[in-house]
């Protein structure tokens, strides 16, 4: 080899170590996706529902599975609320969903909240948001679109100094048209929403990828790490809105279903909620086979494009969904199916594969993911979760021994709108342990109704316990319910 050629190596090997290196010490991207009212079971690789999740399993095997993560207030704007301030609802102010109703108490996020979007923007991340917000409520004139036509309105345009640091936008407040949503894009004024006929989460698949390969450099600085969220409505009602080819899917899957039909906690067919679960069991599975495919198309994405190793992804939801078990339509109530939600986060840099049973809460995952990313000192002194980073990178250290459980009825808080905030006091509290949920339901601040369920001995949450466990009932109170309540200064325990 002459001089010229080992020179030329010499500069070729020197170029891959100082890459090599560069990407070493880059602060890492994050992915967070996040379905609508998708219940923890509706994951293949738990064998307990009959659903196809080929990417899902293959993810999970790639990260950690907390499956005994919850939402602590199961119903969409909470949640959201929850995930962005880290803080719980009595202290961020939503405590139901965002709807033109909640106008009338001022209930949305607040533009003085500082979100870890904030944060990473200020960071200097490339940050962007794509899909449901409802973290804003309706006004007048309200926004001509579908869910805008009844007594309650739920759609709204998010101005830009209300993204909280979001920098390339997506969005709609909340749409429930699958196969036509509706989109507010970056720049567009609130009467320049538009309409797109594909289904939602296949468009917005479609977007997060275009924002992660940023050909024309119009997403993003590719010289900036990136934060994405892509927030799918699917599986969210109504359950007939999807491609026909993955109900084609569930051809074959009628044995398995009749087993779910079967179970203890689906009522016969003599009463409403019961047929309202057979007639959108196979269409709520196919949804989440969708949502799958689109998720795994996000996922080669990251890996085509280089992203991988370096990008931490959290595959999550808002909440559950009963579908009409226990005579519950959805979410909202203390059983497995509204506040056991799937959590799943993958960064093959630094964390070890594993299934967990951590009693993660919302509010956790601001504090966890900053921590993870190397902003520890930059979380607000405000924020009520708890960081499990170091928990996740060694599988050490304190875990908690519960989570709380919180409901408010928002049409008794419009109803009662003059004792606002102090109704709020009201409903109903518990906490979901490893074993035992508790769940108190105020009526009146004199009257309560008190509800136990053993969930190993009892995992379909059948048999109250309540009246003749009393004594553990006390236990759970005194030693989990309440702190949770002084510590989030909740006006229910007077």
């Amino acid at each position: 080899m002459n001089v010229k050629s080992i020179l030329i190596l010499l500069l070729f090997l020197g170029g891959i170590i100082s890459c090599s290196n560069e990407n070493k010490g880059k602060s890492p991207n994050l992915l967070f996706v996040f379905p609508d009212q998708m219940r923890a079971s509706m994951l293949g690789f738990s064998g307990e529902e009959p659903v196809m999740t080929p990417h899902l399993d293959k993810f999970a095997s790639e990260g950690i599975v907390l499956s005994n993560a919850a939402s602590n207030a199961p119903v969409c704007s909470p949640y959201r609320a929850m995930l962005l301030t880290g803080r719980y609802p009595i202290s961020n102010g939503i405590v139901s969903n965002t709807t033109n109703k909640m106008a009338l108490l001022d209930m949305q996020l607040k533009e003085s909240e500082i979100c870890w979007s904030d944060i990473l923007k200020k960071k200097g991340y490339s940050t962007g948001y794509v899909g449901k917000w409802h973290l804003d409520y309706p006004y007048e004139p309200y926004i001509d679109c579908s869910n805008n036509r009844g007594a309650t309105k739920w759609n709204e345009w998010c101005s830009p100094e209300r993204r909280h640091g979001f920098d390339f936008w997506y969005s709609y407040n909340t749409y429930d048209y699958h196969m036509r949503p509706l989109y507010w894009s970056t720049d567009a004024k609130r009467d320049s929403f538009h309409y797109v006929d594909q289904w939602g989460p296949e468009h917005e698949a479609d977007i997060a990828i275009k924002f992660l390969k940023n050909e024309s450099g119009e997403y993003r600085d590719n010289s900036k790490p990136f934060a994405l969220v892509v927030s799918m409505n699917p599986p969210h009602m109504p359950y007939n809105q999807l491609p026909e080819r993955y109900v084609r899917m569930y051809d074959d899957k009628k044995q398995q279903i009749q087993k779910l039909i079967n179970s203890p906690s689906v009522r016969d067919t003599s009463d409403r909620w019961g047929k309202y679960y057979r007639q959108h069991i196979t269409n709520q599975l196919a949804m989440v086979t969708g949502v799958d495919e689109q998720f795994g198309r996000i996922l080669n994405t990251l890996k085509d494009e280089g992203l991988e190793d370096n990008t931490i992804v959290v595959f999550t939801s808002d909440h559950g969904d009963n579908l009409g078990k226990h005579g519950k339509i959805s979410k909202t109530n203390p059983y497995e199916e509204s506040m056991n939600i799937p959590f799943i986060i993958r960064w093959p840099a630094k964390l070890k594969p594993r299934h967990d049973e951590l009693l993660l809460s919302v509010p956790d995952i601001y504090p966890t993911m900053l921590d993870l990313m190397g902003y520890s000192n930059e979380i607000p002194g405000v924020v009520e979760g708890t960081s499990y980073a170091d928990y996740l990178l060694t599988g050490k250290g304190e875990k908690p021994s519960s989570q709380l459980y919180f409901i408010v009825r928002g049409n008794r808080l419009i109803q009662d709108n003059d004792n606002y905030p102090s109704n709020i006091g009201l409903d109903e509290r518990g906490v979901r342990t490893d074993q035992y949920t508790l769940m108190i339901d105020k009526i009146t601040e004199d009257s309560s109704n008190t509800y136990l369920w053993d969930r190993l001995s009892d995992p379909y949450q059948m048999v109250n316990m309540a009246d003749e466990k009393p004594e553990l009932v006390e236990k759970l109170y005194k030693e989990e319910l309440v702190p949770w309540l002084i510590k989030t200064k909740d006006p229910w325990r007077k």
